[in-house]
């Protein structure tokens, strides 16, 4: 017994000396105290660091163990497996989460963009219900729907509570959302960002100001809607991606990439291949004379273009102004991107009125309702464009304007595939190789947006850990 060796190896023990201090030892306790204490605020200041620093310091940890005594390898939990903070666990969730909502959004704005390209053509040029003015106002003011409809929604997923809790707590988190949204910050329960903060003002201002940049935008659409081809009217118009990658750099602070550069100059070279790549385009007029279709077709080609970037500084207008700031999660920022689509209705249906009466007696516009046929599919056109408003805005609440409008150009390839179903005219070698080129260049700029947002959710210090919906149960809860 008086041999026994009571030194034992730190086999699987961390090397760090605390497994040879004695348990009783206050000089001890007190030095172990202080190694947590600097270990705690190690772990902090390595949760700001991004992953390629993270490695390195882990390496250069393990290669430096003073007081390691056994000759045998000794491993930490530090090394062999990266602590993570719950911030960092939540920030790629919601990372995941984020791009799993914007790829269900996109296909929904695909497909109604689609249907209401079609149907509008179709009631302007086929059925001669031409009411540019009238018809943007019926689509525009049919956005007010967008708030009743997610709402009940988001009732039937949380049909057990009460309807005066549930209807209370979702208002509150609207409104902490519009607080987020004019701070630009997440931190609104501070009482000096609440006392400086007037969400509903502010709310106002600028749905008057984006929804008027939208109405400009949308009416030139209607307009040329009936001066040009579906086709053309669909990638001229979505040459927004560019004007909105213009408007980002200063509006959004965007600094510009050349990866991104070259994506959106390679969708726009597609749109122009599109557009003007078609030599049999301006042979549909034929009947009226050339001269007569081909000025038609440019005259649509301009007024198109000028909504394309009135278009283009709306997205940015929208995303800089009424979207709330990075490290929201993504269940509140569909709400609020709903919520928000739903005022652009309300101020629709009442100050964009005034116009109707006026065009009426100048005899620009006649109101004129329409047949019940056609009001049918006014009613489809104008339900369409509602989902596909919605879905779109989601999508650059969740991602960014420059990437939503090349996504939206994937729409030239259902629309020209729509027309050669209905019309039997094939898709022409212009349309195969524009569409090819939009593909590629919306791929590429969905990697270099993906890997771009990867490296904010690494720098982000500050996340949204609530979900709107996880806020009412937890609300809820709290109140029973």
């Amino acid at each position: 017994m008086a041999r026994l060796d009571t030194r034992r190896p730190s086999f699987h023990h961390p090397a760090d000396g605390r497994s040879e201090t004695p348990l009783l030892s206050k000089a001890g306790d007190a030095e172990g105290k202080q190694e947590e204490d600097e270990e705690e605020e190690e772990h902090e200041e390595r949760g700001r660091q991004s992953t390629s620093e993270r490695l390195l310091y882990d390496t250069q940890r393990e290669t430096y163990r003073p007081h390691s005594t056994s000759q045998h390898p000794t491993f930490s939990r530090r090394s062999t497996m990266r602590s993570r903070s719950p911030r960092e666990v939540a920030a790629e969730n919601a990372t995941k989460k984020k791009y799993t909502y914007a790829a269900f959004f996109l296909v929904i704005s695909l497909i109604s963009f689609c249907v209401q390209t079609e149907l509008s053509a179709y009631i302007q040029n086929d059925l001669g219900w031409s009411k540019a003015y009238c018809m943007m106002f019926f689509t525009h003011g049919s956005w007010v729907l967008l708030w009743p409809t997610q709402l009940l929604v988001l009732r039937w997923r949380k049909r057990d509570l009460p309807w005066s809790v549930f209807l209370k707590k979702h208002l509150e988190s609207l409104k902490k959302t519009a607080m987020m949204v004019e701070t630009r910050s997440l931190d609104v329960h501070r009482p000096s960002v609440q006392r400086h903060s007037h969400p509903i003002r502010y709310m106002v201002k600028y749905t008057a100001i984006v929804s008027t940049a939208l109405t400009v935008a949308g009416l030139s659409w209607y307009v040329a809607v009936a001066l040009t081809t579906p086709s053309d009217l669909t990638a001229i118009y979505n040459c927004s991606a560019f004007f909105a990658y213009v408007f980002s750099v200063p509006l959004l602070r965007e600094p510009l990439r050349l990866d991104k550069s070259i994506a959106v100059l390679i969708a726009i070279g597609g749109v122009l291949v599109v557009a003007y790549g078609d030599t049999n385009g301006t042979g549909e007029g034929d009947e009226s004379g050339p001269d007569t279709t081909a000025g038609s077709r440019f005259i649509g080609n301009v007024v198109i273009g000028i909504g394309s970037v009135l278009y283009g500084l709306y997205e940015v207008m929208y995303k800089r102004y009424a979207c709330p700031p990075d490290g929201v999660s993504p269940g509140r920022g569909v709400s609020f991107a709903m919520t928000f689509g739903a005022l652009i209705g309300v101020f629709t249906l009442t100050v964009l009125w005034i116009p109707l009466p006026i065009l009426h007696w100048l005899d620009i516009e006649r109101f004129e309702l329409p047949d019940a046929t056609t009001g049918w599919l006014v009613l489809a056109a104008v339900l369409s464009n509602a989902t596909f408003s919605g879905s779109f805005l989601v999508l650059i609440s969740l991602t960014s304007p420059v990437l939503s409008s090349v996504a939206a150009l994937l729409t030239i390839f259902i629309v020209a595939i729509t027309d050669w179903f209905i019309t039997g005219e094939p898709l022409t070698m212009g349309a195969i190789i524009g569409g090819t080129m939009i593909i590629i260049a919306f791929l590429g700029l969905s990697w270099s947006t993906y890997r771009e947002m990867k490296e904010h959710e690494a720098q982000k210090l500050d996340v949204d850990l609530t979900d709107s919906d996880v806020e009412d149960n937890a609300s809820s809860s709290n109140e029973g």
